[in-house]
């Protein structure tokens, strides 16, 4: 396969293409590179760049020496597949690679375009990139670094490149879940010491540690790459051992009512079976419901005993599982007791509001990591009426924004609202 690589700086990849693996790549005669300087196709004296049109500073490579370079790069060697780096492109992922490797295989030709300034022309990239990639949401000063990225990444993805296929297909970003840790000599390192079951030359009890410490790790360090894939049943069973319990709470005392005081409001029979459903979808372990009324209460008991019953159980069984995981409390300080009862340690309290707080202690749905790493269970806190009385907000130790989509409108129920904040924090959403 030939490589053609266009950039102003050619000197960058002296040293690169003659190290490891890309050096070994060429030393098989698997890739061929043609390193090329964008300045070999301008006119002595002639300027590689232009100013940009309209208000604002800087310099773009012009069209027409980007268009120079590609022509004669694919008169040499091919029609190429043609991958300019950008801030604005997809960022560069271990399935976008795979997903390339059988296009780019089928031209023989990778053209890859590093620029420098603030970019080139608009319509190069528009004419002639086969995709447009990013390293991520961070700027470097040109395209050179994520192309050595790019083809280092690459090449890994070729036959005969890597010795042995199976490293490459259980290493980090090749699945749902990181590589496991990996040891060598010596066994006692400050005060660190390799593991007794690695040394044991028991393998099953090897690869069990292996599949569990590379499943505790990405849980602990990028729970959001897990949720990308598709999990199968056995895989969702190691994860949850890794993942706090999380518990749920509908709050229908210390509510906010409609003239701004304290008070309570009313459970409906949907508040009961819509959220314990959802939470318990999503893995909660168990689903409150705070009133501190007694009558409505009896009316909350009534409902659960029919779904518990031998006949609720017959005539809906998913309903008789889910309300089975709902406990009836009189307010928030039961909730945290009961917990704490079942886990051994108070649990983390995150509140949901519909409103914006002046507070240091709002958490996004993408910050898992900083939640867990206490080590203790979850509580999340949903309201009733106008939302959770003050102090309740006060009390907590995270608080979850807003949902909201692309209009002005804001006033779902809270059933809703759960089931979102539900699959947001712990939903699987398939991406890869």
């Amino acid at each position: 396969m030939n490589v053609s690589i266009l950039t102003l700086f050619p000197n960058l990849y002296e040293s690169f293409l003659k190290t490891s693996l890309v050096f070994r790549a060429h030393e098989k005669n698997i890739i061929n590179s043609d390193l090329k300087s964008l300045f070999d196709f301008c006119l002595p004296k002639e300027r590689v760049d232009g100013p940009t049109f309209g208000p604002g500073p800087g310099m773009l490579i012009k069209p027409e020496v980007v268009e120079k370079a590609i022509e004669f790069q694919d008169n040499k060697h091919g029609k190429s597949f043609k991958i300019f780096f950008s801030p604005q492109g997809k960022k560069l992922t271990q399935p976008l690679l795979k997903s390339l490797l059988p296009k780019i295989l089928q031209t023989n030709h990778l053209l890859l375009f590093a620029s420098r300034y603030e970019g080139i022309d608009e319509r190069v990239e528009q004419y002639y990139a086969d995709e447009v990639i990013s390293l991520g949401d961070f700027i470097l000063m040109g395209g050179d670094l994520p192309a050595m990225c790019f083809l280092e990444s690459f090449l890994r993805l070729l036959p005969s490149v890597i010795g042995k296929t199976e490293s490459v297909e259980h290493e980090s970003f090749s699945g749902p879940f990181f590589d496991y840790p990996a040891y060598t000599e010596p066994v006692n390192w400050k005060c660190m010491e390799v593991p007794e079951v690695i040394r044991s030359g028991n393998h099953g009890l090897i690869e069990k540690f292996r599949e569990e410490a590379a499943v505790k790790k990405t849980v602990k360090n990028n729970f959001e790459w897990i949720k990308n894939y598709p999990l199968t049943h056995d895989q969702k069973k190691i994860i949850t051992k890794f993942i706090p319990g999380h518990y749920s709470v509908l709050m229908h005392g210390d509510i906010l009512l409609k003239d701004k005081t304290v008070g309570t409001t009313s459970v409906t029979s949907l508040d009961i079976h819509d959220v314990a459903r959802s939470s318990l979808t999503y893995g909660f372990k168990n689903y409150f419901i705070a009133t501190p009324l007694f009558d409505q209460q009896q009316i909350v008991n009534t409902l659960i005993d029919f779904w518990k019953s031998d006949y609720g159980k017959d005539y809906n069984s998913h309903r008789f599982q889910a309300i089975n995981s709902v406990i009836l409390v009189n307010n928030l300080d039961e909730v945290v007791e009961e917990i704490e009862k079942k886990e051994g340690k108070k649990p983390i309290l995150i509140v949901t509001s519909a409103k914006k707080h002046d507070s240091k202690k709002y958490i996004t749905y993408f910050d898992q990591e900083k939640v867990w790493a206490e080590e203790r269970p979850v509580l999340i806190i949903f309201g009733t009426g106008h939302g959770l009385a003050p102090h309740i907000i006060e009390k907590c130790d995270f608080i979850l924004g807003p949902i909201g989509g692309f209009s002005d409108f804001n006033h779902l129920s809270v059933r809703a609202a759960s089931s979102i904040v539900f699959d947001r924090w712990l939903g699987i959403n398939p991406k890869y």
